[in-house]
């Protein structure tokens, strides 16, 4: 569905949005364990833990964490050499970490947000597995902030602090594997206000908040320390939370792609509500299939169907790109462990004949203007998923059900859960409140202001200035550049020469500041030239305990002394005497490039350029 089919004022667009991003602080928010990854081959030891919901202080459950604790699963946590015992939620919390609570109320400045008192810390029931204790540590920091968009302001509800969640690293047929490294990273979460009324206006939002964000400069950087969900609703549809964008790319195609999802679902209640639709009771149907040649089917101890009185070729009709209705009742079947389902709008398929489908359809009362869904599987499996497919078949003809959905990478969405309520939340007891202290803290520079100072400052063009200024390496720039190296040096380092390396499959993430900043210093010094500057550090990325003046004697690039490299550009000359004698200057491109070449990049460009001037000039 192209965007110009929708007029997102008229369809009532509300949209808001939920930024979670990782704090680059020392430590946990609740211990002094390092917030650095690791890889999963380098845990020492394994955890499980059975997770299941708790009532909140009044009693209730909520109905997302009763859902998810439907599926009995077991929850596998990777523990490090740095892994303690609150990690493992074998001893209680600590105090809230400082540092963390002195950048939330930096963001909070930046957000022109009001903050609290105090802050009181809050457990959120997390029954996912995605933390050892079952819950989230979540703690109110600021509310009423904004930001300004081109389509309007933009209010900020709120912002929490928060503890990041374990990291998912595999999923198997018992359950999920977790990592522990990730675990209780601080986390800022940032609530908007329902105030965005287009795809365009989504995005932007997003971006400016992530501009403020790491105008800190104490964010962390990389894929999946900061996620984007959007809750988006239209006015005949539903509030729908849509979590895990990855990307600030994809939003504004999420919010698209879910406007176009919520209006075909309420075109298709509206035509289920004219044939006076209906759901029936699940059927064992086994028998059916007993000598099927669908090998999914004839695998399955079980098969159980639903007619959908009605539903004939709605269930197959599209209401994203390549997905469907059926695609819906699908998601459901697979929370309760089935592969998914079978349909009538697209069977007889799969090894499904059409004598099969005859039969079912005789089977289970249903005549040609309905539709089947079937589920193959162990029975208990089976039974669970077709209640589940009942469920989203009925909710089909309310029209657009309240949900959590997950952002998949081509802009589309599926079903997670229901969405959460107030039932999750109770206070935490384990950890003291800590009142907040506006007077010492400073407002950081802005990205946009950085950009502005460096091309003003350091005679960077807007281009290279806001790479840098955006870029991951910002601090490297500027502790080169205080300690006296030329900043176009500084930054074309950081930036292009960081990614032709990358490009190359160097592993740059080894590099770390003082690599660069070493390296910067010996051309500073004249102990190397500015173009062995990639190949020095490509043997520091290759080999990061070297020094770098190692890594120069590594590379051959230990530098030359003037007569050396007078003597090299005499050689090219004299090899290349004809060539001078016919062309004289003109002659100069072609022998600068066999020059450096031939130094390898030991010798300043400027310094090559200039005694191969003068050599060339003497012969013509």
């Amino acid at each position: 569905m192209s965007d110009s089919e929708h007029d997102y004022e008229a369809l009532g667009l509300v949209a808001g949005l939920e930024i979670h991003q990782q704090l680059d602080t020392a430590t946990k928010l609740y211990c002094g364990c390092p917030t650095e990854r690791r890889e999963p081959e380098e845990a020492v030891r394994t955890l499980t833990r059975y997770l299941h919901p708790t009532r909140s202080e009044l009693g209730e459950i909520d109905d997302a964490a009763l859902e998810e604790s439907r599926v009995d699963r077991e929850f596998e946590y990777l523990a490090f050499d740095t892994t303690c015992l609150v990690e493992e939620d074998d001893e209680p919390p600590h105090r809230l970490d400082d540092e963390a609570l002195e950048v939330a109320l930096e963001i909070a400045q930046l957000l022109d947000a009001t903050p609290v008192d105090t802050a009181h810390v809050m457990r959120k029931i997390v029954v996912d597995g995605s933390n050892t204790s079952g819950f989230q540590r979540s703690s109110l920091v600021a509310t009423d902030g904004q930001i300004e968009t081109s389509e309007g302001p933009v209010g900020i509800a709120d912002m929490l602090l928060e503890e990041e969640s374990a990291g998912r690293v595999d999923e198997t047929d018992e359950g999920v594997v977790y990592s522990l490294d990730r675990l209780g990273i601080p986390l800022i979460e940032i609530g908007t206000d329902p105030d965005i009324r287009s795809p365009e206006q989504a995005r932007e939002a997003a971006a400016q908040i992530g501009m403020l964000l790491r105008s800190t400069g104490q964010v962390k950087r990389g894929l999946g320390t900061i996620r984007q969900d959007v809750n988006i609703s239209i006015a005949e549809g539903a509030r729908v939370e849509l979590k895990g964008v990855q990307s600030l790319d994809d939003i504004d195609d999420i919010v698209r792609n879910e406007v176009a999802r919520q209006v075909a679902l309420v075109d298709i209640r509206d035509e289920l509500a004219e044939r006076g639709a209906s759901v029936g009771d699940p059927k064992d149907v086994t028998d059916v299939f007993t000598d099927s040649e669908s090998g999914i089917i004839a695998s399955a101890n079980a098969v159980l169907a639903v007619p959908l009185y009605g539903f004939d070729g709605l269930v197959g009709r599209e209401i994203q790109p390549d997905r469907r209705l059926g695609t819906e009742l699908s998601d459901h079947a697979k929370r309760s462990g089935a592969g998914g389902i079978f349909h009538t709008d697209e069977l007889p398929a799969y090894g499904v004949t059409e004598g099969e489908v005859d039969a079912l359809r005789d089977a289970v009362g249903a005549s040609e203007e309905d539709a089947v869904a079937l589920v193959a599987a162990s029975a208990s499996v089976a039974e669970s998923a077709i209640d589940a497919v009942v469920e989203r078949a009925e909710a089909a003809i309310a029209g657009v059900p309240e949900e959590t959905r997950g952002a998949n990478d081509d802009g589309t969405s599926r079903y997670l859960r229901p969405l959460p309520g107030a039932a999750r939340m109770y206070p935490e007891t384990d950890v003291p409140p800590v009142e907040l202290d506006m007077t010492e803290v400073e407002t950081p520079e802005l990205l946009t202001e950085k950009v502005a100072r460096y091309a003003a400052e350091y005679g960077l063009d807007e281009g290279l200035a806001e790479q840098v200024a955006y870029g991951r390496r910002m601090p490297v720039f500027e502790a080169a550049v205080d300690r006296g190296v030329d900043a176009t040096l500084a930054a074309g380092t950081v930036e292009s020469t960081v990614t032709e390396l990358r490009r190359d499959d160097v592993p740059v993430g080894n590099l770390r500041e003082e690599h660069f900043l070493a390296v910067l210093d010996r051309v500073e010094s004249g102990d190397l030239a500015k173009e062995g500057v990639g190949e020095v550090l490509r043997v520091l990325a290759e080999n990061p305990h070297l020094s770098a003046e190692e890594a120069a004697e590594e590379a051959g690039l230990g530098g030359v002394d003037d007569e050396e490299v007078r003597a090299t550009i005499v050689e090219v000359v004299e090899r290349n005497e004809e060539q001078v004698e016919e062309q004289g200057m003109g002659a100069f491109s072609a022998l600068m490039g066999e020059a450096m070449g031939a130094l390898r990049g030991k010798a300043d460009g400027e310094v090559v350029s200039s005694v191969l001037r003068e050599e060339i000039q003497k012969r013509a």
